[in-house]
């Protein structure tokens, strides 16, 4: 007896594929609106593809050019750092950002830079008037007769501009807000927002034309539209920063030309966006050694940069004392303290934990851990450490102090900033690496101040 053949699904999304047998108004796979279309079954049966003559015969991958990829220099230094060394003829880059983070200030800095070094620019705004981006480039220094503006909303006039300006690099700012006549629906629709950049990456492929599209971020921070943006395009950077704070920062979360690891510094001034080369001053507070503070060395992609982790503890009556933590992990900081009454025989469960980073910076990684325990120990016992120590571990519940990623980079960064004393996992435990401290004579002696 035959076997029946299961029905075909009646509607597909057309940005995931994900089937359903009833139309819904939003994917149960990739959670997008208004993709799930009727789906058509080919006529005739199952359809073959005729093959063709290839363009370019196949090769052994042996015999292929290793030669390194031609970049190009931007201008901006932190921008190249994190795209690999430059900008790559024909890549597609995207740059993602909440809103008012300052990712059109970033490009439009790119853009004169760009321009200065006599590669003529193309900028497209499609959100905002060629008087208020010719405002913006008055007040940053971003003026050149290389750079050319267009504001356009339109596929097709913007493929124009190119033909006519002939540009070295061209920016879309934002690709969310183009629409093309051959795709149906609003600007910023997934549909529109894969016809348009497919077109404009299909034109930095064909003519070597290095392409830039800003691309808006959802309540969440994902990349708003088809997630098949980003499988498109060649890299995907980040610009990211505290709306308290001018620091910014831009990273790399694919990139098909170099390492997708890395991390540009950038600080929000008065007259435009400045690069900061070696930000290890903005981490760290100035002035004579204080208790509850501790030097620890984070990891920002590949660059290792030196965090003042603070701590302040009140003595409280209240029968669930507060813990009010800033640019670290309120997980760990409980667990953190949880190792220190139990193993090291600090008790703060009658106080009340105040523990910060200095300079706004995101400390969330297990290296902090060891710094957080060193700053609540010394606020506890009101003991200031000296500024030459740096400590860098990660703690386990049974108070062991564990190594950490590029143990050896950190140090190294220590060393060259002048922190002659490193406090990490080969104290072995907790209570060790207290008493290491003390022993070493690296914790000033104040009168009426107990020990560790």
């Amino acid at each position: 007896m035959a076997t029946k053949r299961a029905p075909a699904p009646a509607y597909v999304c057309s940005e995931c594929g994900w089937t359903s047998p009833k139309w819904v108004g939003r994917c149960g796979e990739c959670q997008q609106w208004n993709t799930v279309v009727e789906a058509t079954a080919p006529a005739g049966g199952a359809r073959r593809v005729a093959p063709l003559i290839p363009t370019a015969s196949a090769r052994p991958i042996t015999s292929i050019d290793t030669a390194e990829t031609p970049r190009r220099a931007s201008g901006v230094g932190e921008f190249d750092r994190v795209l690999g060394g430059g900008i790559v003829p024909g890549a597609a880059i995207l740059l993602s950002g909440e809103p008012g983070v300052g990712k059109s200030t970033l490009l439009l800095e790119v853009a004169a830079q760009s321009a200065r070094e006599g590669r003529r620019v193309l900028y497209v705004s499609a959100e905002e008037s060629p008087g208020q981006v010719r405002l913006r480039a008055e007040r940053t220094g971003a003026l050149h007769d290389e750079l050319f503006l267009a504001a356009e909303t339109d596929l097709a006039r913007i493929l124009g501009h190119i033909d006519e300006v002939q540009p070295a690099l061209v920016i879309v700012d934002s690709v969310q807000t183009i629409s093309s006549s051959l795709s149906d629906g609003a600007a910023g629709m997934p549909g529109q927002v894969r016809e348009v950049a497919s077109t404009l990456i299909r034109i930095a492929k064909e003519r070597d034309l290095p392409v830039i599209l800003v691309g808006h971020v959802t309540k969440d921070g994902q990349v708003a539209g088809p997630r098949l943006l980003e499988h498109l395009v060649d890299v995907v950077c980040h610009f990211e920063g505290d709306r308290q704070t001018s620091l910014r920062f831009i990273r790399a979360l694919k990139n098909r030309f170099g390492a997708a690891d890395e991390v540009g510094c950038f600080e929000m001034a008065g007259d435009g966006i400045v690069e900061v080369p070696d930000p290890s001053a903005l981490f760290l507070s100035h002035g004579s050694p204080e208790p509850g503070t501790c030097i620890s060395i984070a990891l920002e992609g590949r660059r290792a940069l030196p965090v003042e982790v603070q701590a302040l503890t009140v003595p409280t009556q209240a029968n669930n004392p507060r813990r009010v933590v800033h640019g670290v992990d309120p997980s760990r900081v409980a667990m953190v303290l949880a190792v220190l009454e139990r193993r090291a025989g600090i008790k703060t469960s009658d106080l009340d934990v105040y523990v910060s980073t200095v300079g706004g910076v995101r400390f969330t990684e297990p290296a902090s851990d060891l710094a957080i325990a060193i700053a609540v120990a010394g606020a506890v016992r009101n003991h200031a450490i000296a500024r030459n120590v740096a400590a860098v571990g990660e703690l386990s519940l049974s108070g062991d102090v564990r190594p950490v990623t590029q143990g050896a980079q950190r140090r190294a960064e220590a060393a060259r900033l002048g922190y002659t004393r490193v406090v990490d996992d080969r104290s072995g435990k907790l209570s060790s690496a207290l008493n290491d401290i003390r022993a070493l004579h690296l914790v000033p002696q104040h009168t009426g101040y107990a020990d560790f």
